[in-house]
């Protein structure tokens, strides 16, 4: 088993490191409180390659491994989850959703701009009915011979306002019940097309989340993607490769924390002495070092199994599971580490705290893990 990066792995993870720390830090408070979503640091993110970095460079993309993305993204979310989360949605569920299964019409059309970082991406599956139970899809497709009728509205979409291209999972065939699903690609401008305002979230406040609506939205047939009925089975797999994604960016949230942490309890004095040499604070950190290790070993493993081709279904929801929680424990500790300081935004550790909840919920709730998990355990 080898747990040494290569010579590129080393320079991409350095590369992300630089970008997070002179790109993305400066100004991420003022973009948190006021929400505001980073549209120069996202175009420098695509000129770098970082918004496809699994898409083969003939489709425009970086033709990178799996390794190296949940390394940029470790990176990216230690310092701003809210950008981070946009190279996940545009690497792991649009780019790869429409290289894996999208025809060459569609990737020559739409995965080429996506993958070159000229647009962004948005994947819509969640409904206001229709969230853990995703074949609970009350979006219609209507199939009228030459396009489809689309009518439904979608929540929780992230890009949801600045995304161009959108990967959109709708009911044609209701007595199919989840093979009567398909999706589709809408493009922003549609007539029938309108997006919502934008949501004022507890967290990754900078992300641009709204919810959509469709009113007879005349979707191409070539739009659609897959064969008929194939649309399930595409948001399946598509947020399989979504997890280790999100998983990649709680396990930064978590170690960007416990590094602030880290650097504040050597400095700040307490009786004497740095609060570090207190054995109550150097016990915390030693627990947060140990579970972002463990956390980091399971990422790392579910991305090498992608690459290998082999089956990652249990791996990424491990990963994402064990992540997630590690996130939330983490920032909840550097708060408390950093005392009534880590109550205030000058210090980062609070926003991160607000950031971490949101991994135990998108790309399938800690609940649903824990499911999947399990059927895989015990066949």
């Amino acid at each position: 088993m080898q747990f040494q990066l290569s010579e590129e792995q080393l320079m991409i993870q350095q590369a992300a490191r630089d970008f997070a720390q002179t790109e993305l830090k400066p100004g991420v408070i003022e973009r948190d409180e006021h929400q505001k979503f980073p549209t120069e640091q996202v175009k420098k993110l695509g000129e770098l390659g970082f918004l496809g970095m699994m898409v083969p460079e003939k489709y425009n993309g970086s033709g990178l491994d799996a390794v190296s993305y949940v390394l940029v993204m470790e990176e990216l979310s230690k310092v701003d989850a809210s950008a981070s989360v946009v190279v996940s949605v545009n690497n792991s569920l649009v780019c790869y959703g429409l290289e894996s299964f999208g025809s060459e019409y569609q990737k020559e059309k739409y995965l080429k701009p996506l993958a070159a970082g000229q647009q962004i991406g948005a994947f819509c599956l969640s409904e206001p009915e229709a969230g853990s139970d995703a074949t609970s899809q009350q979006t219609t497709a209507e199939d009228m011979g030459d396009y489809y009728l689309l009518n439904g509205t979608k929540n929780w979409i992230t890009n949801g306002g600045t995304a161009s291209t959108y990967l959109v999972i709708a009911q044609t065939n209701r007595a199919l019940k989840h093979r009567g699903i398909n999706a589709f690609i809408v493009e922003k401008g549609m007539e029938g097309f309108t997006i919502g305002p934008k949501e004022n979230k507890m967290g990754i406040r900078g992300s641009d989340t709204h919810s959509l609506m469709f009113n007879d939205v005349k979707v191409p047939k070539e739009n659609r993607i897959g064969e008929d009925g194939f649309g399930f089975k595409f948001a399946m797999k598509t947020l399989e490769g979504g997890r280790i994604g999100i998983a990649a960016q709680a396990l930064g949230i978590a170690a960007g924390a416990y590094e602030l942490a880290l650097e504040y309890s050597k400095q700040r004095k307490s009786f004497g002495k740095a609060i570090s040499d207190h054995q109550a604070i150097a016990f915390k950190l030693a627990d947060m070092a140990t579970q972002i290790e463990a956390a980091r070993m399971l990422v790392y493993k579910a991305a090498w199994l992608k690459d290998q081709g082999q089956s990652y279904t249990l791996a990424g929801s491990m990963a994402k599971l064990y992540a997630s929680k590690v996130a939330m424990d983490v920032t909840i500790e550097a708060v408390q580490i950093h005392g009534g300081y880590g109550f205030v935004k000058e210090y980062h550790v609070e926003r991160m705290m607000r950031d971490a909840k949101i991994t135990q919920i998108y790309e399938g709730t800690s609940e649903i893990q824990s499911l999947v998990i399990s059927r895989e355990i015990l066949r």
